[in-house]
């Protein structure tokens, strides 16, 4: 299976060349396909603020090469670099507050920064970890789609449909996606006939992103509000819900797009299936429960407006950008370490100590 996963890669959203980073606008998508060049830390954490890169570990991976230019900018500087660099990555830091891949990537070339040796290249030090943050990133999607693929196999075998939410392709990560992985697996095993996508407001990522990225592929999929999913699960054979994270805490209660837990919710009460896919390094064991996540909030213009124009009422919007799961709601959570199902403490516990798959 594995190779005809790397067959199917075909979207990428994040390049590093020539010592820049290259990021995919994903704001203009599907209507246009531009590509915006970084050079300096401040610029990459305006992308990460203002969405031209979004979902967890596409931030994780995009901030990680924003050290590696802050490095190569503030030593050409001179100066006290090491500071600056400090600075650099608290900007970044700052960007968005809730996907820990974020912090997790930071803190990663933070450490590689402290062991540099004598006479190291600081700039090529950070370069190569960003490049590995990367490459491990794509390694562990292929492992996770083949094993959400197992999972579906080991409980139902084939099924007619899906459904998912936002986007957590190509797009959104630096291979082949978590739970569009899983996704674009089962379709390569023959495995389901259909995939429903949310469109996922206010943003639109479903259908945008996901349905465009599925699309190209010639997976069949129906695009639907994100009003219609409990309508969906009750008449269009769904047998499992599959979406993204961006944090889980250490009982396994999972943070992700807004709209994530009313579908566990409706899940449940369908009974179909609920799967949370994503790498370990969006697992953060220092928060107990999904209380202790913060839930960025952005402007209520995200709601009221489309491309700038205005459409609603001269009202006050509310606008969190994520919600939280409870793991009681949750099937299981797949991960390149392993799965987990009906996750809690202790088995989350036992996940985190692995070194790797067994």
């Amino acid at each position: 299976m594995r190779d005809r996963l790397l067959a199917a890669e075909k979207v990428k959203a994040i390049d590093w060349r020539d010592g820049a980073l290259f990021l995919l606008d994903q704001r203009l998508l599907p209507a246009s396909e531009t590509w915006l060049r970084y050079t300096d830390a401040a610029g990459v954490a305006e992308a990460i603020r203002s969405m031209v890169v979004r979902g967890a570990p596409a931030i994780g991976i995009a901030a990680a090469y924003g050290v590696a230019l802050s490095a190569a900018r503030r030593l050409e500087a001179g100066g006290d670099w090491h500071a600056a660099v400090s600075a650099d990555m608290a900007l970044l830091a700052a960007s968005r507050p809730t996907a820990v891949n974020l912090f997790w990537a930071l803190n990663r070339m933070r450490e590689r920064l402290a062991r540099l040796r004598s006479g190291e290249s600081p700039v090529a030090a950070l370069e190569a970890e960003a490049a590995d943050i990367h490459e491990s990133d794509r390694e562990a999607n292929l492992t996770m789609a083949q094993l959400g693929v197992d999972m579906i196999r080991k409980h139902q075998g084939n099924v007619q449909a899906l459904l998912t939410h936002c986007n957590t392709g190509a797009l959104a990560t630096g291979g082949f996606g978590t739970a569009l992985g899983v996704i674009r697996g089962a379709w390569i095993e023959g495995m389901i006939e259909r995939v429903y996508v949310d469109e996922t407001r206010p943003w639109l990522q479903g259908s945008r992103l996901t349905a465009w990225e599925l699309a190209n592929e010639g997976i069949p999929v129906t695009l639907n509000a994100d009003s219609a999913a409990a309508h969906i699960m009750k008449t269009k054979g769904i047998t499992w819900v599959i979406v993204g994270a961006d944090r889980i805490t250490a009982n396994g209660d999972v943070a992700n797009k807004i709209g994530t837990y009313q579908l566990a919710v409706n899940a449940m009460h369908h009974g179909v299936r609920f799967m949370v896919v994503a790498p370990s390094s969006t697992i953060d064991m220092s928060l107990a429960t999904g209380d202790d996540i913060p839930i960025e909030e952005r402007a209520g213009s995200e709601l009221l407006e489309v491309g700038g124009v205005r459409f609603g009422a001269d009202v006050e919007a509310f606008n969190p950008v994520f919600d939280v799961t409870p793991a009681d709601l949750i099937d299981v959570i797949v991960t390149e370490k392993g799965v987990v199902e009906r996750p809690d403490t202790a088995k989350m516990s036992q996940l985190m100590c692995r070194k790797r798959l067994h």
